[in-house]
């Protein structure tokens, strides 16, 4: 992690691609969802403990997304996720995807915490809020 955004690397492979060998736009928001997942496990929470021990699932609200370049394949890309605003049912993500010094993609992603049976808004743990409080 460097400062409270998290980095994870990702290989971009030829199934990330389409036939010109450039990603196919809708994988970056895999990509997102891929580091977003490993930040909440580098925090020491795994989604299928929260939805059998907290009975919560987590599920995209909305997504804002701006492309300005290409990976393409074979590049090491990273995918950052940082948490900007923490509500008591939502998450807000700030992400990145760049190759080296060039920003790639910028995403905001809202997250809705629903409840894993009803599929209704459920109020996130404290423990699980107070990981993101001193982020933003």
């Amino acid at each position: 992690m460097e400062n409270n955004k998290f980095i994870w690397p990702v290989r971009i492979y030829y199934e990330d691609t389409d036939a010109g060998g450039v990603v196919f736009y809708a994988n970056y928001l895999k990509f997102f969802e891929r580091a977003r997942t490993e930040m909440l496990r580098a925090k020491g929470f795994e989604l299928t403990d929260l939805i059998s021990s907290e009975g919560i699932i987590f599920a995209v609200r909305s997504v804002r997304i701006d492309y300005f370049n290409s990976a393409r394949l074979n590049d090491l890309i990273h995918v950052s996720a940082e948490v900007v605003q923490a509500k008591r049912v939502s998450l807000v993500f700030e992400q990145h995807i760049t190759r080296g010094d060039d920003v790639l993609t910028k995403g905001l992603i809202k997250i809705a915490s629903l409840d894993a049976q009803t599929m209704r808004p459920k109020v996130i743990p404290d423990h699980l809020l107070e990981q993101f409080a001193n982020e933003y």
